[in-house]
């Protein structure tokens, strides 16, 4: 594998644990540890940590500005050994985009106090773009490692439905992150002391709108993994390359995994390792499913696409 592609996969990596260094801030209240201030913390550009929650929320700040400058350098260098019309531009330049818009929607989340405890419906709203946005920034990543590591260029034409059912799975996997954001909050402001308790604050009509919200993403998930289920049962029995068997048996997995980790979350009652777990599966879900479709959908599939119109 060329250096630059096992680059493209660290970065991709380390942006993961970006990722999760992000839900343990918001999951340990931590999200204003560096007061309102943004690039700063609390007015300085190095801080002398006074307490636990500035040394987590800097600490994220120190990770994501690493995380900007590794793609920065992934950009140059996928530039300059690639050439007009190579896919792997097109990943180099999605992930150079999302990457300032996902620091930009981690500074409004500092800079317009939607942190700790507040309870507004911006904040969740600000956090499910800010999944979305995450969700986009992984898989640009994982596209541009992929097709550095000898990938072939995505086709959506002559492959009949294909693409389309592909990507509603792929949305339905986006909504449930999004979800998923949104009930973590609810799970973080409002923590339960039992599962009866936790039942009858979801159940109870003067319930704030994140507890209400609740229930509705275990139902998505469970229709959306039905779906991607179904569909890869459909895949595997039509299309017989060694490499999208491989990566679709791997999210089947992690589908069944994903299911059991989330109803472990609700049985403990959410607590931040579970919680931390349970993002990492969905983001390796993401990824999955990307590039499950980027083994699909190419040209030397056209001739054996299972579903046409």
């Amino acid at each position: 594998m060329h250096r630059f592609a096992k680059y493209c996969w660290f970065v991709l990596v380390w942006t993961i644990l970006v990722i999760l260094w992000g839900a343990f801030v918001r999951a340990s209240g931590s999200g204003a540890g560096c007061g309102n201030h943004w690039p700063t913390c609390n007015g300085e550009i190095i801080p002398q940590p006074k307490q636990i929650e500035t040394l987590i929320e800097f600490t994220h700040r120190l990770l994501s500005g690493g995380a900007f400058l590794l793609i920065i350098l992934m950009f140059t260098w996928g530039w300059q050994i690639s050439h007009k019309g190579d896919p792997l531009r097109k990943g180099l330049v999605a992930s150079g985009l999302f990457i300032i818009t996902e620091l930009l929607l981690g500074a409004s989340l500092v800079l317009f106090g939607l942190v700790t405890y507040n309870q507004s419906i911006s904040r969740a709203i600000v956090l499910a773009l800010h999944l979305l946005n995450t969700f986009f920034l992984i898989g640009s990543i994982a596209l541009t490692a992929w097709w550095a590591s000898g990938g072939k260029p995505l086709c959506l034409s002559g492959l009949g439905y294909l693409p389309i059912f592909l990507g509603i799975g792929l949305a339905g996997v986006a909504i449930i992150g999004m979800s998923g954001a949104v009930t973590a909050l609810g799970d973080t402001l409002f923590p339960a002391q039992n599962f009866a308790q936790g039942l009858a604050q979801d159940a109870s009509p003067n319930a704030h709108f994140l507890l209400h919200l609740r229930v509705y993403h275990p139902i998505i998930a469970f229709l959306v993994g039905g779906y991607t289920l179904y569909l890869l049962r459909y895949l595997r029995k039509t299309n017989h390359e060694k490499i999208p068997q491989k990566i679709g048996m791997v999210l089947g997995v992690l589908i069944l995994v994903q299911w059991a980790a989330g109803l472990i979350n609700v049985l403990l009652l959410a607590p931040v390792p579970m919680q931390i777990t349970h993002l990492l599966i969905a983001d390796t879900i993401w990824i999955t499913y990307v590039l499950l479709i980027a083994s699909i959908l190419t040209e030397d599939s056209i001739q054996k696409v299972p579903i046409r119109k």
